[in-house]
């Protein structure tokens, strides 16, 4: 067959097709756009995805202030009591600090939809 043969379907133009003007104009009345291949889903967004796993992330500090707490009410070993208490600070700041940061990347990997959103007045 021929590369300009009509019979053979344009695989290209129909997997991805371009579309003219905003994509949200060729939507249905009422259609929520949440598919992973919309071009706002914040899905498809790297921040979005690092920061999901530094927000799960905090568990190892938390499981830090978690021990620290516990080595303090029933002591056990050798460490002083100013161990602990290092250890209690070291845990709650490193929790607060990976929060903040995951918080901070998750928001910003929202920004195609916020945009999207203010754009086409849509609540949902």
């Amino acid at each position: 067959m021929s590369a300009h043969d009509p019979a053979v379907a344009d695989f290209r133009s129909e997997t991805y097709p371009e579309f003219t003007g905003d994509i949200s104009d060729n939507y249905v009345e009422g259609y929520v756009p949440n598919s992973l291949s919309a071009p706002h889903s914040s899905l498809n967004t790297t921040s979005m995805w690092v920061g999901m796993g530094l927000l799960m992330g905090t568990l190892p500090p938390a499981g830090i202030i978690v021990w620290a707490l516990g080595v303090m009410v029933e002591p056990a070993g050798l460490q002083s009591a100013q161990q602990h208490q290092t250890l209690l600070w070291i845990g709650v700041v490193a929790t607060i600090i990976v929060a903040i940061v995951a918080i901070v990347l998750m928001w910003t990997g929202r920004k195609g939809l916020r945009e999207f959103r203010a754009r086409t007045g849509r609540k949902d």
